[in-house]
């Protein structure tokens, strides 16, 4: 790369002492690389698919990519579920993973619930019924998760194969993916990318039940939205803190990344600021922004 090409960008996060210098080609974009930056600076396991695979697919599934990290669920499970019995925990993520319901938006409401209620197990032992609740995410001990990042990911459903640009998975369920754009080509637009998105989730149905959120990507540019939202519905993230506003400097990407993503905060959104609502059979999952600021913060670790 030409050096005399290059500029320095401050990339700033929170929890950081100093400041992450990074460099990017100012004469394009910030390449997908080098804006997955942001994610290992707020703690992010970042984890490339050419690194992990064997002949062209994921080491840690057997043969294709199947949506839920199990041995990552597990382990984190456990983690989380300490005097909970193995029983409980495999009871639980076999519900996790068989989630019953031929409508998408269905399954995926079942899951949110899993997701920010836990789930009521019930087995038998020694000729007894035990009923145990098991936690997905912790919310007050964030060392207790597991943060992963993915790019250029396959997956295979259907005999279709997608490959997908960025899938966020905490503790091994992949909880946002991120599309980026190719701003090369002028054609390309937000809403392009948009209806496409309509078709890749009927192409990989068992990807979209376990979703919180969507994200476009195009260059400095971004949008984010629900697997309900609208066009139009899909906006800007507007604060990194939720409590200021963007710095001159700051673009919608790293606004989104940091803003969202920060490990706290990204539970907080999870538990409230997504909301589902009926009209009839119709289902509405919506991202509540602007009440962001409004929440109290929780004490955690990590």
């Amino acid at each position: 790369m030409n050096l005399k090409l290059l500029q320095v960008a401050t990339v700033k996060a929170k929890h950081f002492s100093g400041r992450l210098r990074r460099r990017f080609d100012k004469k394009s974009h910030v390449a997908l690389q080098d804006w997955l930056t942001w994610f290992e600076v707020i703690g992010y396991t970042i984890q490339p698919d050419l690194e992990i695979s064997v002949g062209g697919y994921r080491a840690e599934q057997s043969n294709h990519f199947k949506t839920v990290l199990r041995d990552r669920l597990y382990k984190a499970l456990k983690q989380i579920n300490p005097t909970v019995s193995a029983d409980a925990i495999k009871e639980a993520m076999s519900q996790i993973i068989c989630i019953q319901s031929g409508d998408l938006f269905e399954s995926n409401q079942i899951f949110h619930q899993y997701l920010t209620g836990g789930i009521d197990v019930a087995y038998q032992n020694n000729n007894r019924t035990v009923s145990e609740k098991v936690w997905l995410i912790d919310p007050f001990n964030l060392l207790n998760n597991d943060w992963l990042v993915t790019y250029s990911v396959n997956l295979i459903e259907r005999g279709l194969t997608r490959c997908w640009d960025v899938i966020v998975f905490i503790n091994g369920l992949p909880l946002a993916v991120i599309v980026c754009t190719d701003i090369s080509s002028r054609n390309t637009t937000f809403k392009q990318v948009y209806q496409e998105l309509q078709s890749y989730k009927q192409q990989n149905h068992r990807l979209f039940v376990y979703n919180e959120i969507l994200a476009i990507a195009c260059g400095e540019r971004a949008r984010v939205g629900t697997l309900t939202s609208h066009w139009e519905e899909f906006q800007p993230w507007r604060t990194i803190d939720g409590e200021s506003f963007p710095h001159q400097g700051e673009t919608e990407l790293e606004i989104l990344i940091q803003g969202i993503f920060d490990k706290r905060r990204f539970t907080e959104l999870l538990k409230h600021f997504i909301l589902f609502k009926r009209n009839g059979a119709v289902i509405d999952k919506q991202l509540l922004r602007y009440p962001f600021c409004t929440v109290p913060h929780l004490k955690v670790s990590g």
